[in-house]
């Protein structure tokens, strides 16, 4: 399997990320304007990377924010299973900080290795590590040598935690990931990945970072 890189970005921001709403189920909302203006912002952001292919997930969120460099790179998007968001279980919609830490405290306890614990009327870590882990395999045998990956903030820092060679799981859940921040990494799935730069700031710039909000797949855990 060819080495390849890739671009893990977040997409752009919903009103459940406004609301502070633990907000997972398909098809899921749009976009802001702000996050409009985030996707806008795509494109510029990523000039200088090469970008072969772009998958999205199957929300709708994702697709948005994909679409204009889609666009401008001249490239038809593929939606591959897998890349969606974790599902919130029975935290689905909650808005209580409360419920926002017991959810990040989950995926985090699956990127440490206890992917035998359960979201709440929900999946646990085998399933979500392995969808996941499948989807990135379905992108990696095409091929390509970079792909621009548009998925979600707690299905990304959870994943790249668990399988990036030398990610520090503390660190990334003291660590945001905002809406089109981006993660990249290089390798393949036989050999391994390795982290190459962690963007937490909206890659077109800070000036779309959003005001503080309680946004949940974002945030870091507290204790």
């Amino acid at each position: 399997m060819p080495f390849m890189r890739l671009l893990l970005l977040r997409h752009g921001q919903t009103p459940s990320n406004v609301h502070g709403l633990l907000d997972t189920a398909n098809p899921g909302p749009g976009l802001t304007r702000l996050g409009e203006r985030q996707a806008a912002a795509v494109p510029h952001g990523l000039r200088d990377r090469r970008v072969d292919a772009i998958a999205v997930s199957r929300l709708v969120r994702t697709s948005l924010t994909g679409a204009p460099l889609a666009r401008e790179r001249g490239i038809e998007p593929m939606t591959v299973d897998g890349l969606h968001e974790i599902e919130a279980g029975e935290l689905e919609m909650a808005g209580a900080h409360e419920a926002h830490q017991l959810y990040l405290s989950t995926v985090f306890a699956w990127a440490r290795g206890d992917v035998d614990r359960a979201m709440p009327g929900g999946s646990d870590g085998h399933a979500f590590l392995g969808r996941y882990d499948r989807a990135v395999e379905q992108i990696a045998a095409r091929g390509w040598d970079s792909v621009v990956v548009v998925s979600h903030g707690a299905a990304i820092r959870t994943w790249v935690s668990a399988r990036v060679a030398g990610v520090d799981v503390d660190h990334v859940e003291r660590t945001t990931l905002a809406n089109t921040g981006l993660v990249e990494i290089e390798g393949d799935p036989v050999s391994g990945w390795q982290l190459v730069a962690w963007t937490s700031d909206p890659i077109g710039g800070t000036e779309l970072a959003a005001p503080a909000a309680d946004d949940p797949t974002g945030e870091p855990v507290e204790d």
